[in-house]
Formats: C-alpha cells, sequence, structure tokens
C-alpha cells in the first residue's frame, strides 16, 4: 500500500481568510459609496443601487460560510453511528487501473472501515480489471470487509448504483463514491458524524485533486472547485440546503436512496432519459426529507480533467444538469424552505452578474460613451483572492506552502475563466440542456496515474500534527399537471 500522507483544514488560516474577506467587503462597499455621493458621475449612478445588491449578496453569503462549523456529536451518538452498517457503492466504467486500486486502498486504510463494499463494472470497454479484482477480493476479506464485485450491461452510473444497493439491503446508510475516488483515512468515520441529528438526510464531502499539480489547468480548476466548496456550499450547509453533493464522496440515509430508486432510474427530460446530474437528484431526494450538509473534515482526492476538451464535456454536462434540476426544484421544493430561495437567489445571481458585465461592455460604451470603472476590473481579482484564501486553509503534506501560494495568485486566471468561458458555456449548457447524455470515458480513461512520485514530491512532504490531521494516501416526478412536457417519478417521502 502507498504511504499515507496528511492533510487538515487549518482553522487559523479560516479565521484570517475571514478577517481579509470583511475588510475586502467593506472596502469595497466604502468605495462605491463615495463614488455614488458624486451624482456629476453618471455612470455610477446608474449602478450604484447594483453595486449595493452586489454588496450585500457577497456580505451575506461570506457571513454564512463562515457559520459553517464541523459536526462533532456526543459520544453516545458516536457509538450508535458506529453500529450503522455503511455501505459503499463504486460504479467503475473505463477507469484507469491505478486511480482503481489506489481507491480501494484508500477504503482499507480507513479508521472506521465500511461494512461492505459493493463495485459494479459497468460493461467497461477499455479492461476487465482482473488484476485488480483478484487482489481486491483477497484484501477485503482479509480485512473483514463484505464486497461484491459484479459486471453489468453498459447503462450508465445510476443503474450501477442501483444494482450496488441491491446487493446490499441491510444498509443504513450508503456512501457513493467514484471509480478515481481516493478518501482520506478518517473520511468514513467523519463523513457519518452529522447523520447523529436525526433531520440530517446526506452529507457531502470535501473534494481535492489528485493531481492538481499535472497542469495549468488542473492547478486552476482545483483552486476554483475547492474554493467553490469553502465558500458557496459551505454558506447552504450552514442553513441545511446543500444543493449538490459531490460525485467523489457524499453520504445519504438509506432510504432517501432505496425509496426513490424507481424515480432515479427513470427520470426523463422532454421524453429522453437523464444520464448525468445523478449526485443532485439523490440531493434533493435529501432535501425533500430533511436537511443536506457538508462535512469539512471528511476529505476525498479524486482527478481532475487534464485537457481542455475533457474539461469541457465534464463542465457542460453539468450545466446541462443544474438546468434541469433547476426546474426541478422549483417544482418540488417547499416554499418555506431555505433550499427554495436559495436556488432563486443563485439563478439571479447569474442573471445579475451577466447583466451587469453586458452593461458595462456594451450599453455603457455605445449608448452613453463611457467606458467601465477601474473598479470594474480590480474588485473581481480581490474578490476572488480574499474568497480564495479559504484554498490557503487546506495544509496538504505533499506539497510545501509556497507551492499553495502559487496556485492561490493564479485566481485571477480563474476569475476571468468564469466570467468568459464559463459564463458562455453556461448559458450555452441552458440552451442545449435536451442533450442528456454523458459524454466523458467513450474511449476508455481520459486521465491516468503516475504511480512513479517524483524525487521533488517526496522531498516536500512534511510531518502534520496530529490533531486534526486527515491521513491521506497519495497516489417519470409524474407532471402535477398532464401538459407539461417534464417528467420525473415523484421521489418517495
Amino acid at each position: 500500500m502507498t504511504s499515507p500522507l496528511n492533510a487538515r483544514l487549518h482553522r487559523s488560516g479560516m479565521v484570517f481568510a475571514a478577517a481579509v474577506t470583511f475588510l475586502a467587503a467593506a472596502v469595497w462597499a466604502a468605495h462605491h459609496g463615495v463614488q455614488a455621493a458624486h451624482y456629476g458621475d453618471q455612470t455610477v449612478s446608474r449602478l450604484a443601487a447594483v453595486w449595493a445588491i452586489t454588496f450585500l449578496l457577497l456580505l451575506s453569503q461570506t457571513i454564512m460560510y463562515h457559520c459553517e462549523r464541523t459536526r462533532r456529536p456526543s459520544p453516545r451518538a458516536r457509538r450508535q453511528l458506529d453500529a450503522l452498517h455503511v455501505a459503499v457503492l463504486l460504479p467503475v466504467y473505463n477507469e484507469d487501473d491505478g486511480y482503481l486500486r489506489l481507491g480501494l486502498e484508500s477504503m482499507l486504510a480507513q479508521a472506521r472501515r465500511p461494512d461492505s463494499v459493493h463495485v459494479v463494472d459497468d460493461g467497461s470497454t477499455s479492461g476487465n480489471y482482473a488484476q485488480v479484482h483478484a487482489w481486491w477480493l483477497q484484501a477485503a476479506e482479509a480485512a473483514g470487509i463484505a464486497t461484491t464485485w459484479q459486471r453489468t450491461p453498459n447503462g450508465g452510473k445510476r443503474h450501477a448504483q442501483a444494482a450496488a444497493v441491491r446487493k446490499s439491503p441491510e444498509a443504513d446508510v450508503y456512501v457513493t463514491v467514484d471509480s478515481d475516488s481516493c478518501l482520506a483515512p478518517n473520511a468514513l468515520e467523519e463523513i457519518l458524524l452529522p447523520f447523529a441529528k436525526a433531520r440530517v438526510q446526506s452529507v457531502a464531502g470535501i473534494v481535492l485533486a489528485t493531481n492538481h499539480r499535472a497542469h495549468l489547468l488542473t492547478r486552476v480548476t482545483d483552486l476554483w472547485f475547492v474554493t467553490g466548496q469553502l465558500t458557496d456550499r459551505s454558506a447552504l450547509s450552514a442553513m441545511g440546503a446543500v444543493l449538490v453533493n459531490s460525485g467523489p464522496l457524499a453520504a445519504y440515509r438509506a432510504p432517501v436512496v432505496r425509496d426513490n430508486l424507481d424515480s432515479y432510474l427513470g427520470e426523463t427530460f422532454l421524453g429522453r432519459p437523464v444520464m448525468f446530474s445523478d449526485d443532485s437528484l439523490l440531493t434533493l431526494y435529501a432535501l425533500l426529507r430533511g436537511r443536506a450538509v457538508q462535512q469539512p473534515s471528511a476529505v476525498v482526492f479524486t482527478a481532475l480533467p487534464e485537457k481542455a476538451s475533457h474539461f469541457a464535456r465534464m463542465y457542460m454536462r453539468w450545466m446541462r444538469g443544474s438546468t434541469i434540476r433547476s426546474l426541478w426544484r422549483m417544482r418540488y421544493l417547499p416554499v418555506t424552505g431555505w433550499a427554495y430561495w436559495a436556488q432563486l437567489l443563485r439563478w439571479f445571481q447569474v442573471a445579475l452578474s451577466t447583466t451587469i458585465l453586458g452593461w458595462l461592455l456594451i450599453v455603457e460604451p455605445v449608448r452613453y460613451g463611457t467606458t467601465p470603472p477601474a473598479s470594474f476590473l480590480v474588485v473581481p481579482f480581490l474578490i476572488g483572492w480574499a474568497q480564495a484564501l479559504r484554498y490557503l486553509g487546506v495544509i496538504r503534506s505533499d506539497e510545501r506552502i509556497r507551492q499553495r501560494a502559487i496556485t492561490w495568485l493564479l485566481m485571477p486566471a480563474a476569475v476571468v475563466g468564469a466570467w468568459t468561458v464559463l459564463r458562455a458555456m453556461r448559458w450555452y449548457g441552458m440552451a442545449t440542456c435536451a442533450r442528456t447524455g454523458w459524454g466523458t470515458r467513450q474511449n476508455g480513461a481520459e486521465v491516468t496515474l503516475d504511480t512513479n512520485a517524483s524525487a521533488d514530491e517526496a522531498t516536500e512532504r512534511v510531518a502534520l500534527p496530529d490533531d486534526d490531521t486527515m491521513r491521506i494516501p497519495l497516489v417519470t416526478l409524474p407532471a402535477r399537471d398532464t401538459e407539461t412536457t417534464l417528467q420525473l417519478p415523484l421521489p418517495a417521502h
């Protein structure tokens, strides 16, 4: 087995991030407040209300994501959690053998091992994983983990997960992972803790990149993705209203999955079966029963796209799925819940930011002959860097802090990409959301694991304190009226 490495969330880093973020927000508000007082500046006067609304949204989100806390139940609750049967659902399709074995090794290294692990090869065309299969059956038996390994005709990730669910009817909690997920050794133990509260129905883990230093693209993507989890999703988690769990690591009370299995497998949109957005649909089922939260101390590593074409297909799948899922949330979430209004607010922010961009770059120059104020170019970067301090708060022992700081400095690239390429892809994804196919790994694994760690990587491994440390291995709802064309089996309550 690969030697374990360490990682942890640094509390002082989060406090520092909070202070800087609040300071940046206050300075920004003061700057625009002073400018708005000079009514001779027509541009600022026209946009004063917009700046004020944007600032209030940013400030409220900042307060909320700093309110998220790692769940720590009582000793009695921990004993009750230890008694639960935890089943891991692991679908595999055209995965790299190295990443698959790395993930299975991480199951064996868990402080709280799963009771069962169910691997489903969803008709892979690039190999049969014979060596990994044989090794895993022996290793799981030696570790006392019940396991199954089955190969099914290719039906998609949901059908592979369903096959695993049917093999584990005794489960109390289902943990969903991807075939390239490498869990921190305390990930399962930590992700179970929020279930000490009866209303919690699902728990999301924190996803970091295994290959974060492979390319500039993976660096920027890891920075963008981790920052989003520790800001946007943390804010939602503080209210028990996480909208989307991540595929690499999430946990659900078993009835959330079992009671909705037919609905999960039968979702259609405009008469077409939906093959993606499985994690967000399971999260929606959880929200219909109670609270969906995030556990910041439950960490998993996954492989990010290393090619632009792979990233584009993945992101387009996310955006198309997000559009479809938004319609279901608006239709079925109760208006008395925070999740419903968080969904509305998210789309309001998307529309507002797009309108601001179009106004400043098109309307102002053409209609009024003015150029965007300097703050328009500076403020987004300041906000991005302030929020990305949460990224610096994740301490990894496979790289020194200077390497983390270099990645942090790349935030302007993430901001520019989000405001341009990703924004265009979002709107294109919305317009083409009827294309419901998966789109990746059709010709084999797109990311492979380099099993030979470089000398530089080895020398950068540093010891971390044992406290608060996570040791990480390296490496048809029937329509309520009959006229709608949106078909999705009704989630069971």
